[in-house]
């Protein structure tokens, strides 16, 4: 997606984009739409040059109006295609009028949404709601929806794929499943987390060819980060460099049980540059963990006060893989949050922080929706509602930096006050482990000198692109989080 703009919006936003290009910049509003239309039409054919029959289900908006923009395209193309409506085309109102009566000019037949009227459809066009939706849809309209998803063709959607909120990503109720989305003006960002990514598919985009210079009187709610700057934030390395100029990452974890989450972590650390890196486990996991793998330096640690040479040496704190929530893991947590030192904090370690709230600057946290639920005291499903939101708060509540992972992970930072989405990662990532190594892929980028904020978006987006690579040869299902270590070592090198 390094095509697309940076920069992400809220529904209202583009809107207010849309009014300045028509009432401050004289750009007709049936220009605007014809050229959304057009710009649908022409990725319609060179995505699906073999289909010859095209259904466009459309609502009662503008988004219909797109639709029928496409509609009559279509038709004008020699195509075999219908419009078919879920509200009378006689309640349009202004440019979604014109749009239906050029469309019925030029001779496509519209007729009343049934699930037959999909039958023998090579793709159909989702044109039915766009980014104004706030309630769950219901009824015919949701009727409609799942019988689209439910047919054999692939989904083109318009704008947005319809049910899907525009801000938050959430499907509301029920959300087409779209082969391939082309949204115009500006980015939404709820397109690219949450249930967008799953209901999107490729995302497309096309500014309609409004003058840029509308752009600068909307702040952009978020950004996307697509590793842009890692070539200046991990530049080639000195050829005088020793590992004391790298940092020192120390994983605190590996209760009873959990050894192999803090090996991994330390181990991604370590792959990603770190100097030196040191992991406080349980006294049983010390020795033969430290066969497997020399270069982590493994110190069996059963009391704090074990822990404390450990501290003093270390850049960074890594603590919360394979942590536990007993008497060890609180007591370690305890020793750790003593010092004023950068910590990044998973898992665990979160879960306790959620028993015993604490504020601090100098963090990273990196809840998955159920860890955030617990520091926010709330469901995962209200979590997911709003994944902006949710991020943000964490952010507020206990200061620093907070990571929300899952798809588009997103990383707010309470010090800038900015919100950064990822869209790096695939879900064969989901599974035991990869936590743990994202963990250590911060822990060591901050043990480095990478500020916070930084740290954390180049962490979830080299984690992530990591997982895109691993996946190339052997495909999602299957995926460990050991598979990812030999691409981010590459990564890091850019």
């Amino acid at each position: 997606m390094r095509e697309l703009p940076v920069e992400l919006y809220r529904a209202a936003q583009v809107r207010e984009l849309d009014r300045i290009a028509i009432e401050e910049r004289g750009i007709p509003g049936y220009i605007l739409m014809s050229r959304a239309g057009e710009a649908a039409f022409n990725l319609l054919r060179r995505r699906w040059p073999e289909a010859r029959r095209i259904v466009v289900i459309c609502g009662g908006g503008n988004n219909a109006g797109d639709g029928y923009v496409v509609a009559r395209l279509a038709r004008q193309a020699e195509l075999d295609v219908q419009a078919l409506t879920l509200s009378n085309p006689d309640d349009l109102r202004g440019d979604a009028l014109t749009a239906w009566q050029d469309a019925c000019a030029a001779g496509v037949p519209t007729t009343i949404f049934t699930a037959a009227g999909l039958n023998g459809a090579d793709l159909l066009v989702d044109a039915i709601l766009g980014t104004g939706l706030e309630r769950e849809v219901s009824g015919g309209w949701r009727d409609a929806i799942e019988a689209m998803n439910a047919h054999p063709a692939d989904i083109l959607a318009i704008d947005i794929p319809s049910g899907l909120h525009a801000d938050t990503g959430a499907v509301l109720g029920a959300a087409i499943r779209a082969t391939a989305t082309i949204t115009f003006i500006g980015l939404k960002q709820g397109l690219f987390t949450g249930q967008g990514p799953a209901c999107c598919g490729d995302v497309h985009f096309a500014n309609l060819s409004v003058p840029p210079d509308i752009y600068p009187a909307i702040h952009p709610a978020c950004w996307r980060y697509a590793g842009e700057d890692l070539p200046a934030l991990l530049p080639p390395r000195w050829r005088s460099a020793h590992k004391g100029h790298f940092g020192h990452v120390l994983v605190i974890g590996g209760e009873r049980g959990l050894a192999g989450a803090a090996r991994m972590a330390g181990e991604a650390a370590a792959r990603c540059g770190a100097g030196l890196v040191s992991v406080a486990t349980r006294a049983a996991h010390a020795g033969w963990q430290a066969t497997a793998r020399p270069e982590l330096m493994f110190h069996g640690i059963e009391t704090p006060a074990e822990l404390d040479p450990l501290l003093n040496r270390a850049t960074v704190i890594a603590i919360g893989p394979g942590l536990g929530r007993g008497d060890w893991g609180r007591g370690m947590l305890q020793a750790a949050l003593a010092r004023d030192k950068p910590l990044v904090l998973d898992a665990d370690a979160l879960n306790l922080l959620a028993i015993d709230p604490v504020f601090r600057d100098n963090w990273i946290l990196t809840p998955h929706p159920g860890e955030a639920a617990r520091l926010l005291k709330m469901t995962p499903t209200e979590i997911e509602a709003d994944r902006f939101a949710a991020v943000e708060d964490v952010a507020l509540r206990f200061g620093g930096v907070a990571v929300l992972k899952g798809a588009g992970s997103l990383i707010a930072s309470k010090t800038d006050g900015l919100v950064a989405l990822c869209a790096t990662g695939n879900p064969g990532m989901a599974s035991g482990g990869m936590g743990d190594v994202l963990t250590g892929v911060i822990a060591a980028l901050v043990a480095q000198g990478l500020p916070l904020f930084a740290a954390a978006k180049a962490g979830v987006y080299l984690h992530g692109r990591a997982g895109d690579l691993a996946v190339r040869t052997d495909g999602e299902r299957g995926l460990l989080a050991t598979d990812l270590l030999p691409f981010l070592r590459q990564l890091v090198n850019p």
